[in-house]
This record gives C-alpha cells, structure tokens and sequence, in this order.
C-alpha cells in the first residue's frame, strides 16, 4: 500500500462586522464634513433674504432682521431680463443636449456592433484620444473658424456640436451596447429588420440609463458654461450663466448685491432638481459605461 499524503487547507477566518461605535465615528466624520460643504449653500439662501443696504452694512449680521422673500419675485421683473435670458438657456442647453444624444448614440452602437470592419479599432482610438483633449485648447480655433463663416453670435455653433457628437459619450454609449446580447441583434435581423431599425427599435428602449445619463450631463454642461457663451454670443441672446451676476443693478448703474444672490439661487435650481431627479440614471448609466 502506498501512503497517502493529506493536505490540510487552513481554514479562512471569517470577516468581522464594523463595530457600532466604529460605524457611529463614520457617519459624525460624514455629518461633519457635509455641515462644513453646506456652510456657503446656508449663507447664500441667508443673504438672499436681506435687503441691500443690510447686507453692506457694519457690523455683518448673519441673519436678516426682516425675510425679504420679494427679493425672489424682483429677480423676474422685466427690466432685468432674468425670464428671457432663462428662456433662451434653456431653449440652447435642450436643443445640444438633443442632439449629442442621438449622435453619440447612434456612433457608439456603430462602434459597439460593427467591431469587424477594419477602420472601427483605430477610429475609436481616435475617439478616445479626443477625451483627454480640454475644450479650452479647441475654443480659439473654433472660434475663428465660425467667424471666417459669421456662425459667430447665433445659436449654430451648438446646433454643429450637438451633430458632431461628443467622444466621452460616444464612448459611454459603446460601453453600454456592448452588454446588449448578440442574439438580439440576430432576432432582429431575421425578423427582417435593418441595422438602423434594430437601434432604433430595440437598442434605443433598453438604453435609457446611458441616455438619461447622456442628456443630464450634457444639460448641466451647457447650463453652467461661462466661457463659451462670453466668446460666441452676444449680450442680447447669451446665456443666463453669463448675465446672472452683471443684470441687477439700479439706476444709478450700481450691482445690488441681495438680488443678484436672489437670481443665483434660482439659477442653480434647475440643476440642482435635474440632478436629484436623475442621480440614479447617472449611476445605472455610468456603471454601465465601465
């Protein structure tokens, strides 16, 4: 008979739990930290309650003696042009981010399941080489280019983005069609549908994490862009971003400070609901995109 060796596994200790006094320090460090993040959110909603000449006065008194709540109510009166600049805002941050969506959708699932033609790996090389490019070194030599066509002063320059797509998206979307099952694409195919149907019918649907993420995103960019609109628009149709700190002053040409903290507030507010209402997309959309 021949001995038999036998090896003796060492068994694995089991995981310990948090203890309650360690999980109790986690969340006072988180409240803490959060209070500390909070503290020029709570000043800013403060401030927009006094009136001007109380905010410039001296000694600094944290708290308004009266709430000044008709400070939000001045912020929409006509000869500030708040409303109409809002309109405008909104009108150029919904049609780009329209527009980036169906683009960069529609090259990331050519990216996704055309992954056999020759030219896609080093066209999407290219694409992911453009991420790493800032938009700051792009933004002089557009500018010149759309003013040799006089683009500069309207709304095209974004119409022609939205088109062009945006690499960071096209790369999302690629990322998340990339989970679609290839029998999908067969199904569809034998059903007699073309590659433009199969997006549109059946990738399009089952993509509304990456395309809530992608619209949210671009949304938010366009809404809270200074640099751009300052070198492409006018003051007649440029963005609230831009305006929402030089528009509320008196006759006498001076800034009232109160009103425009008041006009600030109320611009971050669409943001911040956007965000909020559409955090959970984000993250289906960014997992995903992995």
């Amino acid at each position: 008979m021949t001995a038999t060796t036998v090896r003796v596994v060492p068994r694995a200790e089991p995981v310990k739990a948090p203890s309650r006094f360690r999980s109790f320090q986690t969340y006072v460090a988180l409240i803490l930290v959060a209070g500390v993040l909070l503290i020029p959110v709570v000043w800013l909603l403060i401030t927009a309650l006094k009136a001007n000449t109380e905010y410039l006065s001296y000694p600094i008194k944290f708290f308004p003696s009266v709430a000044r709540w008709d400070n939000y109510v001045e912020v929409f009166t006509p000869a500030f042009y708040f409303l109409p600049h809002a309109w405008m805002t909104l009108f150029l941050a919904t049609v780009f981010s329209t527009l980036t969506v169906i683009t960069s959708s529609l090259c990331g699932y050519g990216f996704a399941r055309y992954r056999d033609v020759a030219a896609n790996s080093k066209l999407f090389t290219l694409i992911v080489a453009m991420i790493i490019v800032p938009s700051i070194v792009t933004i002089i030599p557009s500018f010149m280019i759309f003013a040799k066509v006089s683009l500069t002063g309207t709304y095209w320059p974004w119409v022609l983005w939205g088109l062009a797509g945006s690499p960071y998206h096209i790369f999302l979307f690629r990322q998340f069609f990339l989970t679609f099952p290839k029998e999908l694409e067969d199904a569809a195919e034998v059903d007699g549908c073309t590659p433009l149907g199969t997006f549109w019918r059946i990738f399009l649907p089952n993509a509304k994490a990456a395309l809530a993420t992608s619209f949210i995103l671009n949304f938010i960019g366009v809404w809270g862009d200074w640099i751009t609109p300052r070198i492409f628009l006018k003051n007649s149709n440029t963005t609230l971003g831009v305006l929402v700190n030089t528009i509320f002053t008196n006759p006498q040409g001076q800034l009232l400070t109160t009103l425009t903290i008041a006009g600030i507030v109320i611009y971050t507010l669409p943001v911040v609901l956007i965000f909020f209402i559409g955090q959970r997309y984000i993250l289906k959309g960014g997992l995903a995109g992995r």
